[in-house]
């Protein structure tokens, strides 16, 4: 077995592209995906979870995808939101070449796939969606929550999907904790062993 993780910014692994076919938004598709980044064969049970709330995502502004790995989260909401832009992000460079390829095939120009500091820095956010990186490890993971959750623009909506047995619920906790007053933090759904969590700047 492979010893990388997918989020190395390199994967180790030979690119072997290949296609899979998914539902983005209700739409039958074709993807590409390849091995060396989160979930290739197919979506993953907790973005499932996750898009089942897509009826929540805003209609415009900017909206952040932590962790984009081939494109789940942000075509989804590049296909429900047009009008919005969908900031794609992720340390792993064939995560965001995935992606950009997605995205162009399925005719999305309003995707923007880029590693985290090219994302300006000023720029607040609409919303933010994500199946965060939980394995790797609760340091990097808070430092990487407490660096975007915090740009939510006021009455912004954050969606996080986390496993159950992966401390979903003690997350939950810190996030109360750490975020700052203005900051509510709520579990919305339950379901397959996975907590969504709403965080809203109030």
């Amino acid at each position: 077995m492979s010893s990388e993780h997918y989020f190395s910014e390199t994967p180790g692994s030979n690119y072997k592209p290949k296609e899979i076919n998914v539902t983005i938004n209700g739409h039958d598709v074709t993807v590409i995906t390849a091995g060396g980044v989160f979930s290739p064969d197919h979506i993953d049970q907790g973005t499932n979870v996750l898009l089942a709330h897509l009826d929540e995502a805003p209609a415009g502004g900017d909206i952040l995808d932590i962790g984009c790995g081939w494109g789940p989260i942000a075509l989804s909401l590049a296909s429900n939101s047009p009008k919005a832009t969908i900031w794609a992000i992720d340390v792993n460079e064939r995560s965001l070449e995935l992606t950009a390829a997605n995205a162009a095939r399925l005719g999305l120009n309003n995707v923007k796939c880029v590693k985290p500091e090219d994302v300006p820095s000023d720029l607040q956010f609409s919303g933010i969606w994500s199946n965060p990186p939980i394995r790797v490890g609760k340091e990097v993971l808070h430092e990487i929550l407490l660096t975007w959750l915090p740009r939510l623009r006021s009455e912004a909506d954050a969606y996080l999907v986390v496993q159950k047995n992966l401390g979903a619920d003690s997350l939950h906790r810190w996030l109360e904790a750490e975020l700052p007053e203005n900051f509510s933090t709520i579990r919305v759904d339950t379901a397959k062993s996975f907590r969504v969590l709403r965080v809203r700047n109030k």
